[in-house]
This record gives structure tokens, sequence and C-alpha cells, in this order.
């Protein structure tokens, strides 16, 4: 399992900015296997993709907003075969088109684009926050409605376990009817207080043993850690993920 735990790299923004090879080369000798590309930050896919077989970095997708899927897909697909991935994430929707017939649209035209790059090899995904639960499609969340589980939907699972219940959803119950259907899932824990905000896994009120033990069963790739925002040094945030993710791993394996 530990060989499955990767680093979103939009917790940090910020260092990458400054030093994007140096904090590959730091996450790999915290012991992350990969990392899920979240933009370039002004560097060139040629030179992140170097480093990444330097360092032996798995990559665990890379998130693709809505407008490049639409206007740079050869240069998204370029960069996938740099990286060695074939997910695809769209990570959430501008709040214009959080609606019904936006939503609905979105399905479509995702569903388009997925069965055009699955002879390829290349799969799409969404990933939600909590503004997909306010609208309702179909008696369905909107997010529900967008990952359906059936033969004709493409679109599969980047569920995001913290928005879930941000949402007001349990997050195993929820991500039961994705079985084989997600490849990457994110890991984010909530505080236990009233902010109800971001915190490193192991320190609050979600429980990831579950989540796990239902991944290992149901064709979970990645595990993918997001912080969006950190109390302190993201590195350290980070790490302290990785070490708690590292305990339970140990202790479901017994």
């Amino acid at each position: 399992m530990k060989n499955k735990f990767a680093a979103q790299l939009y917790t940090l923004r910020d260092e990458l900015e400054k030093d994007f090879p140096g904090v590959l080369r730091e996450l790999k000798k915290m012991g992350w296997a990969g990392v899920q590309i979240s933009g370039l930050r002004g560097y060139s896919a040629e030179e992140i993709a170097s480093v990444l077989k330097e360092t032996g970095l798995g990559t665990a997708g890379m998130h693709i907003g809505i407008d490049r899927f639409r206007g740079e897909l050869d240069t998204v697909l370029e960069e996938a075969r740099l990286f060695n991935t074939k997910d695809l994430i769209l990570p959430g929707l501008p709040e214009s088109v959080r609606n019904e017939e936006g939503y609905k649209a979105i399905r479509s035209e995702m569903n388009e684009i997925a069965r055009k790059l699955a002879p390829q090899g290349y799969r799409i995904s969404y990933h939600n926050h909590a503004w997909e639960f306010d609208t309702v499609i179909d008696g369905k969340s909107a997010l529900e409605y967008l990952l359906e589980p059936v033969a004709d939907n493409a679109l599969l699972a980047e569920i995001d376990v913290y928005w879930v219940k941000k949402g007001g959803g349990d997050p195993v119950s929820f991500i039961t009817p994705y079985a084989n259907r997600m490849p990457i899932i994110h890991l984010k824990d909530m505080t236990n207080d009233e902010r109800q905000t971001y915190a490193e896994i192991g320190t609050g009120v979600i429980d990831f043993a579950p989540i796990l033990t239902w991944g290992e069963r149901n064709g979970i790739e990645w595990y993918c850690v997001e912080q969006d925002v950190c109390p302190g040094n993201p590195m350290d945030s980070m790490q302290i993920s990785l070490n708690n993710l590292n305990k339970l791993a140990d202790q479901l394996a017994k």
C-alpha cells in the first residue's frame, strides 16, 4: 500500500514557484511514492519529467482545467506522455456552470473527450468539492450525476473525502458505488473543531482505515494527499500526513 501514497503538489504551490525540482527531490526523501501534478509553475514539462525520472517518483495523474481540455489537449497529452501517466483529472468547475444545465453539458463534453482518448489508454476523472452537493439533478446530487456508475458514463471518480464530509456525507458510504471506477482518491483530514478546516492525515475526525481497506479491494491505484491550507510549513504537514499513513498501512497489514 505504501507504494501508492502520492503528494498532491497544489499543497506545495508556493514552494514549487521557488524550486520545483528541489521539492520533488525532498518529497522522494520523505518517502512519497508519487506526486500528482497541478500546474508547472513556470517550469517546462521536460524539466519536471527529468526530475521525476531521476527520483523515481510516479505520477498520480494530472489536474487539468476545463479550458486546457478544450484548447490545449494535444499539449496536455504530450505532458502526460512525458510524466508517464494516463490519468487526466478535471479538478472542479467555474461557478458559472454549477447548475443543472451546466453539469449536464460538462458530463456530455467530458464523456466525448474520454471516449476519444480511451483507445490511447487515457482515463478522465472528476475531482469534487462540496459545492456539487448544492445542486440536485434527477433526484441525486450533481456529483453523483457526473460520476453515475453506469456503462455509458466514461467519467471516472476522484473523490475527495474531506469535501464529502464537508458536504454532510459519510466518506466510506459515498465512495462505495465507485468500485473499480476510481483509480485515484484524494485523502484530506478535517479538524475536530468548529472550523472544520484542513488538517494533516491522522490528526482530525476522518477515519481513514476503512477508506484504505475499501481502496485495496476496489481498484484504487493511488492515495493522493492534498492539504489546501497548512498551519505552518506545508512540507512539515506533508511529512506528518505520510508518517501517519505509513503507520496506518502497517496496522492494516497485520
